[in-house]
């Protein structure tokens, strides 16, 4: 047999030596006898020897005893890096370094929980002995005579099993039974082979609970202090180090009088061990508890997160749906409560505080119309999301009143948005683009009809029908170019232009700018575009279509809508995040000649009520879905914002409504809507924060071209119903 073999051997020997004393020992205990536990108190004075030699590996439920391995709280920030956001956690914990810790409260938990800590080897067998004779002979308090080893492993244990949801291992790892126990020991044993003292004094400072849902002692110092735990007095230490007896008891803001006879105890417990002079004890009696507390409650949650919550909520369901942070939601879920990380948003907190304003100017949140206001900010060019805000409070208790909410109606509906907006007129510069990158001239005079056969339109419609339209007002305008129709915002020229395309082409464009329907079942504009949705009536989110101008704002560059820039793990390790997939979808010269007439719709056209101040060059279009969504959306170089208000739950009519003081027969996007928008772009642009670049618009000769798609030749008839049709050949 090899010396390795022999070596090992001997240590299980060893091993099950001490198993079979401590065992012995717990016999004793269920006899309940005195006299057989003093027959084993000369073996058990010589187990403290025999520990030193026993331990063969031990595993349980594969749990990581590490200390330096432990869930505590994320922290989200805005794009400043140092503005706080919201705390994420399960268990309220700051992880710090034992070199992180005052000297005192480190002596304070040895005092409190286990003087001979740096004498034994995880299980102190005096200890043991001692807590029978006061418990079974003296008859005294139970005491249980566990390390501060043997705790620690059973707050890992607890820690795993709720980690997994796993209550009955909760339950069990906890219960007060001598099984329990035994376990804890022969763990214990193999935790102080692998780590050495200061590793698991760290590890038990960072578990365990001091307070309710206070967890780790730099989160204790910080709640009840308000300063790390490296500064905490010896005063400090013992009145934290004494709460972890019973968390829910003597928690000094929850029972001032116990927890200030339990900070006397662990006083004279730190003299006793000759950790503070009674003079030092008797000092620090003299403060009362109540003097002491600088109490800083720790929020949780985008719930506390004010009027960036909604903003919050969004990054929190981009760490949930995207794969990069774990296979599974719930991997995911786990990584932001329990990971530790350092969250680092897009969110411009000026642009954030402008945009609630705004929204809560053109519709007060506790307006009588009950209507909502909600806007989204997207810096073209990167997919970067400076900014949402709705004119509600973000509330996501079952109490929520009618001006909270938790529903984002600023994004879709799998980004915790709702139903969506019909978007109106502020969908035509998406028919537009795809007429023009279809190989047509902004300027080709298009003959128009107030009815129209959509047997040609493709996509998702079959056979013949039937479309009526008109523009506001009534009537059409024919022929008209696309050019035009956009600038005064017509209707039948965009049913002129779909009819000639094909709805499936203008699904194609809509799809590459970022457009998607709001609804999470069917996101795919492809799966039920149908005639109307060239005007409007299909439902998206403000910040889609925010994305959507903001590819015309970048000469045709689409980024997908990001949130986070970056994230790092507990070990400060940077983790990958989503990537806005930046990528040219549109012709530069054709995105460049769709944000020309979009400034001609502001100069001289429907939009000249959202013309900026101070000669900024202004592209913008307005909107009004029927009677039911008034609308927005526009940009600069710099920045696209859109802005979307009505009620978007319920189908309820402007028609008569009483808006913040204002009565109208009739509104239009540019009575609310465009004011909305033209105060925060306004503000915004003033702050020097934003972009701006007069080259973006200018016409190359493309919006002139006579041109029409592939060369083919359209056929305009009308059917005997007075249809307007249109052949190819």
């Amino acid at each position: 047999m090899s010396k390795k073999k022999q070596r090992a051997k001997q240590e299980d020997k060893g091993f099950f030596k001490v198993i079979a004393l401590i065992l012995a020992y717990f016999m004793c205990i269920l006899a309940g006898g005195v006299a057989a536990s003093g027959l084993l108190i000369p073996a058990l004075i010589g187990v403290n020897q025999m520990v030193q030699t026993a331990g063969p590996s031990f595993v349980v439920n594969d749990v990581n005893f590490d200390p330096n391995d432990l869930p505590q709280q994320s922290k989200m920030y805005a794009a400043d890096g140092t503005t706080l956001i919201a705390t994420f956690y399960t268990e309220n914990r700051i992880l710090v370094t034992l070199d992180k810790v005052s000297k005192t409260m480190q002596q304070a938990v040895v005092a409190r929980e286990d003087r001979r800590f740096f004498q034994h080897s995880g299980v102190d067998v005096q200890g043991v002995l001692r807590a029978f004779v006061q418990t079974y002979v003296k008859k005294g308090d139970t005491q249980g005579g566990s390390t501060l080893t043997q705790q620690y492993v059973k707050n890992m244990l607890i820690n795993k099993a709720n980690s997994d949801d796993d209550a009955i291992g909760a339950y069990h790892a906890q219960e007060d039974t001598i099984s329990r126990k035994f376990k804890e020991m022969l763990i214990a044993l193999q935790v102080e082979k692998r780590y050495n003292k200061d590793e698991i004094l760290q590890g038990y400072l960072n578990i365990a609970q001091f307070g309710v849902g206070i967890y780790g002692v730099e989160t204790a110092a910080e709640h009840y202090f308000s300063k790390s735990a490296s500064e905490l007095d010896l005063g400090e230490s013992a009145l934290i180090a004494s709460i972890t007896k019973n968390p829910s008891s003597y928690d000094p803001t929850v029972n001032p009088d116990e927890a200030q006879k339990q900070r006397d105890i662990v006083l004279d417990l730190m003299v006793e061990c000759g950790y503070a002079t009674q003079e030092e004890a008797d000092a620090a009696k003299a403060v009362n508890v109540s003097d002491m507390l600088h109490v800083k409650n720790v929020p949780v949650g985008c719930q506390t997160a004010g009027d960036a919550a909604f903003f919050c909520d969004y990054v929190v369901r981009q760490i949930e749906n995207s794969d990069v942070f774990g296979e599974t939601r719930s991997a995911r879920q786990k990584l932001l409560y329990e990971g530790g990380l350092n969250i680092y948003t897009t969110m411009d907190t000026t642009a954030e505080e402008l945009a609630n304003k705004a929204v809560r100017d053109g519709i007060p949140e506790n307006d009588s119309s009950g209507f909502e206001a909600a806007l989204a900010a997207v810096e073209p060019g990167t997919g970067k999301v400076i900014a949402l805000a709705i004119n509600r409070t973000y509330n996501a208790l079952a109490s929520a009143s009618d001006t909270e909410t938790s529903i984002n109606y600023a994004v879709p509906q799998a980004d915790g948005g709702g139903n969506g907006w019909m978007t109106g007129s502020t969908f035509k510069p998406i028919n537009l683009t795809s007429w023009m990158a279809n190989g047509n001239g902004g300027r080709v005079s298009l003959p128009t009809s107030t009815k129209y056969d959509t047997s040609g339109f493709e996509c998702n419609t079959k056979g013949t029908t039937t479309w009526p339209v008109q523009n506001t007002g009534g009537g059409t305008v024919n022929p008209e170019t696309p050019e035009h129709a956009l600038i005064m915002s017509h209707n039948t020229t965009q049913a002129s232009i779909g009819q000639r395309l094909g709805l499936c082409k203008i699904a194609d464009t809509a799809t590459s700018m970022g457009y998607e329907n709001a609804s999470s079942a069917k996101p795919d504009l492809h799966d039920n575009i149908g005639p109307t949705n060239l005007i409007g009536t299909g439902y998206t989110s403000p910040l889609t279509m925010a994305e959507v101008y903001a590819t015309i704002a970048a000469k045709g560059v689409h980024c997908d809508a990001i949130a986070i820039t970056k994230v790092t793990n507990s070990s400060g390790k940077e983790l990958p995040v989503p990537s806005a997939n930046c990528s040219q979808v549109v012709p530069e010269n054709i995105a460049q000649d769709v944000a020309y007439v979009m400034n001609e719709n502001v100069t001289k056209g429907a939009a000249s009520s959202a013309r900026l101040s101070n000669n900024v060059k202004t592209f913008a279009k307005t909107g009004t879905a029927e009677d039911l969504f008034m609308l927005t959306g526009g940009f600069v170089s710099g920045l696209s914002v859109y802005v979307a208000t009505g009620n978007e739950e319920t189908t309820k009519s402007w028609n008569g409504a009483r808006v913040n003081g204002v009565y109208r027969r009739t509104w239009y996007g540019m009575y609310i809507a465009t004011p909305i928008w033209k105060e925060f772009m306004n503000n915004y642009i003033a702050t020097g924060k934003v972009a701006l670049d007069d080259s973006l618009g200018q016409a190359d000769g493309v919006l002139a071209s006579s041109a029409m798609a592939n060369n083919a030749i359209y056929r305009t008839t009308y059917s005997s119903r007075g249809m307007l049709q249109v052949k190819v050949s």
